[in-house]
């Protein structure tokens, strides 16, 4: 007997706002704003938009069309299967709205009635190439300023149906970014209707969740004015303000550990080239990930055979073990052959560790959380790690590359430190970023 297909809960509904109910019914033929043929909602996280563009977005495309395709698009096939689709799914079973869910391969898609819904992520410029040949009556798309330009023009030339609308969302990203420039700077010679989202339209989120979300992010930073504010601005000067200006406040010795026990830690590790050295840093966490410790570092910038890098890597090993549990290293995935070594040394060496590549997500999500961190006073540095507590002190945006968002890497900058710590915490990144202090 085939097995059933789970099926997802019932969309819990809540009260919209006055904005939300601006998004939701936008579109219809009444509404002045019909006229556009572009929606851009964008503003501040958890402030409603998604969920609000979803609901109107399948109202819209069910009660205009039928028969006809559409684009579901999100940064990742992963990130749009998380962030609309299930959430798309619980509201059709609250609705009762009978559909298919055809989750992998190449042709992904939902069939709702006679139309139907493809997914696509768009995290590389090739991406657009898979929405060649398709004729839509409207797209959707997720976190639309991280799209690579080339798929933002593609999908806007698939919708070639009479009446077909493209619906957008994003938080701001640096000014300069397709999305502002060339849609909500340009609204009305382009027919957008763009709509600004901020906390306080998502009416539920109390007022105590709202000022904890305000809490996660330094007011100097780039992160706490585009995320908390909803404004559109450049990344410039230090990366880590707040700790820059209070280094002494993130400093611990021996004794801070003896109150506050570390359950594990993990070993990141990033490997020197021509200009850049070898860096190792232990980072150890605290029950419930209430902080993130520093515990040790490693760097060596001089030019080093690969069996003294194993043989140090080695004796960093067995010193955080003789301390700490220990079970984990990740390691910059770009150097697989000395990765490889290490392997070899450490079972030569009976010296019990899994070795793993590090996952290398995008920079400045590793730059957010870490800001995260610091505003909460949830990360600390042992004293006698100089290279990271400099290389966080010093970490700076390239002033040369003012439309983009780039972390100063001169063969100067101290980014290896920087490098191995990210690799430390970020198989655990999101776990810690949403737990409260």
């Amino acid at each position: 007997m085939p097995k059933k297909k789970k099926r997802p809960a019932r969309f819990d509904f809540k009260p919209f706002s006055e904005q939300q109910r601006r998004l939701i019914h936008w579109w219809r033929p009444m509404a002045m704003s019909s006229e556009n043929d572009i929606v851009i909602a964008d503003g501040a996280i958890r402030s409603g938009k998604t969920i609000a563009m979803i609901i109107g977005f399948l109202t819209w495309s069910q009660e205009m069309f039928s028969g006809q395709s559409f684009i579901l698009a999100g940064k990742t096939m992963g990130a749009l299967k998380k962030n609309v689709v299930r959430p798309m799914l619980q509201m059709l079973e609250a609705w009762g709205w009978p559909y298919e869910y055809v989750r992998s391969g190449t042709d992904a898609r939902i069939e709702i009635g006679t139309n139907t819904y493809y997914l696509y992520g768009a995290s590389t410029e090739a991406s657009q190439d898979a929405l060649q040949g398709l004729t839509a009556a409207g797209a959707y798309a997720d976190e639309a300023a991280l799209f690579p330009q080339n798929f933002i023009d593609q999908m806007m030339g698939r919708c070639s149906v009479e009446g077909s609308k493209v619906w957008m969302n994003c938080n701001p990203e640096n000014p300069h970014n397709y999305i502002n420039e060339e849609f909500i700077r340009k609204a009305k010679e382009k027919r957008v209707y763009h709509l600004h989202f901020m906390m306080e339209d998502n009416l539920t989120l109390s007022q105590k969740k709202i000022e904890e979300y305000k809490r996660k992010w330094p007011h100097s930073s780039v992160f706490y004015k585009r995320f908390i504010l909803g404004l559109w601005v450049a990344a410039e000067g230090l990366i880590y303000q707040q700790f820059a200006d209070n280094v002494k406040d993130y400093l611990i010795t021996s004794e801070w550990l003896e109150e506050n026990p570390i359950s594990y830690a993990v070993i990141g590790v990033d490997f020197g080239g021509t200009k850049s050295a070898h860096s190792f840093t232990l980072t150890g966490f605290t029950r419930g990930y209430k902080q993130v410790v520093v515990l040790d570092e490693y760097y060596c910038k001089k030019r080093i055979n690969p069996k003294q890098l194993q043989e140090d890597f080695i004796d960093f090993v067995k010193r955080a073990q003789s301390r700490f549990k220990v079970y984990e290293a990740y390691c910059d995935s770009a150097e697989q052959t000395l990765i490889a070594g290490l392997e070899m040394a450490c079972i030569d060496a009976h010296v019990s560790i899994e070795i793993k590549n590090a996952i290398k997500g995008p920079i400045n999500d590793r730059i957010a959380f870490y800001n995260s961190l610091i505003a909460q006073h949830r990360w600390k540095i042992m004293k006698h790690c100089e290279h990271i507590k400099e290389a966080f002190e010093n970490a700076v945006y390239d002033d040369t590359k003012k439309n983009e968002d780039v972390r100063l890497d001169d063969g100067l900058m101290n980014v290896d430190s920087l490098d191995s710590t990210e690799y430390s915490t970020e198989s655990v990144q999101e776990d810690i970023l949403y737990i409260a202090a």
